[in-house]
């Protein structure tokens, strides 16, 4: 049986995932607290999410790829921030230390973390059921940072990518949908378990952005949190909506159009920006050779409307997922 010591050892101090000591990191994995320096001109970015087992991924899935999608996902709010990955810390309970288990876990993590320059400095291992907490760290040119209390009525409202495959990816994945062929069923893992956090468009925007958050509760959910902290309300053109392709495959053109408004796990940037700055973004989107859409207008009250393409107003049944 492997003790605490010996998983974080043989797992995760390993190179090409634990921090070496650099000027940043002055100490890393291996002491009661980790040491970070912070260049001047720069703020820390912290964010943090919690992973629970058969909520938030199948317990059943391949323990690389939750370990790639527990730090994806939590990248994705450093990209929404405008912030550059820097350091991340671990938190995980185990039902029991099964060293093929961790060992595929912490590839997973590894994959992810060299991709992003982005290493592991420390953190806790329990028995437990399983859950993952990850918290990432980066660093942000002071008082620049994409926060969601920004927009203002006439703001364009923007999207990048396409949105709805990881919804879908869901259903195949818990076995509510079938007959995809072997390409196909690996694009859906990869838009599940492997979401590309949007750090590069993020910070390349964020010069030009007022308010932003990346689409991980749904696109209404998550538009109606920059809505209640900006103190403004939002038009939505559906017609302009980027939805997956491989959704309009799929299901009805209602039930795609839902699923790309309210499914989330897309982990896409949504963004809003004054309308002399719409030629810079979409000049940025070819440069970046990232998609970006246009998708509606932030408006004086409080409300998300949706329009269809005739201007009559459309509801959904739900904004996104709630975690309670």
């Amino acid at each position: 049986m492997l003790s605490e010591f010996d998983i974080i050892r043989q797992c995760f101090d390993q190179k090409g995932l634990s921090a070496p000591e650099t000027e940043l990191v002055k100490t890393g994995i291996g002491d009661d607290c980790a040491l970070l320096s912070i260049p001047t001109g720069k703020e820390l970015a912290l964010s943090m999410d919690t992973l629970v087992a058969d909520v938030h991924f199948p317990s059943s899935a391949e323990p690389a790829l939750i370990g790639a999608r527990a730090l994806s996902v939590n990248l994705s709010d450093l990209a929404a921030t405008g912030a550059e990955p820097c350091v991340f810390t671990l938190g995980i309970t185990l039902p029991e230390a099964d060293p093929d288990w961790l060992m595929a876990f912490a590839g997973g993590l590894k994959s992810i973390a060299s991709r992003y320059n982005c290493a592991l400095i420390g953190g806790n291992i329990s028995r437990g059921p399983l859950v993952i907490t990850v918290q990432v760290h980066g660093l942000v040119e002071t008082g620049n940072a994409i926060l969601r209390n920004g927009a203002s009525p006439g703001d364009k409202i923007f999207v990048t990518g396409s949105l709805g495959q990881a919804g879908l990816a869901l259903k195949y994945i818990l076995g509510e949908l079938d007959g995809f062929n072997a390409e196909e069923e690996a694009l859906l893992h990869n838009a599940y378990f492997k979401p590309v956090p949007r750090i590069e468009a993020g910070l390349a925007l964020a010069p030009f952005v007022s308010a932003g958050i990346d689409v991980s509760d749904g696109l209404l959910a998550d538009l109606g949190h920059i809505c209640q902290s900006s103190g403004a309300g939002a038009q939505i053109t559906l017609p302009a909506v980027p939805v997956s392709a491989h959704l309009t495959h799929r299901l009805s053109e209602q039930e795609a159009l839902a699923m790309a408004m309210t499914a989330g796990d897309d982990y896409e940037l949504l963004f809003t920006a004054r309308p002399e700055h719409e030629q810079s973004i979409m000049a940025l989107s070819l440069q970046l050779d990232v998609p970006i859409h246009c998708i509606g207008t932030m408006t004086s009250g409080s409300q998300v409307i949706c329009k269809d393409a005739q201007g009559a107003e459309i509801s959904f049944e739900k904004d996104g997922y709630q975690h309670f």
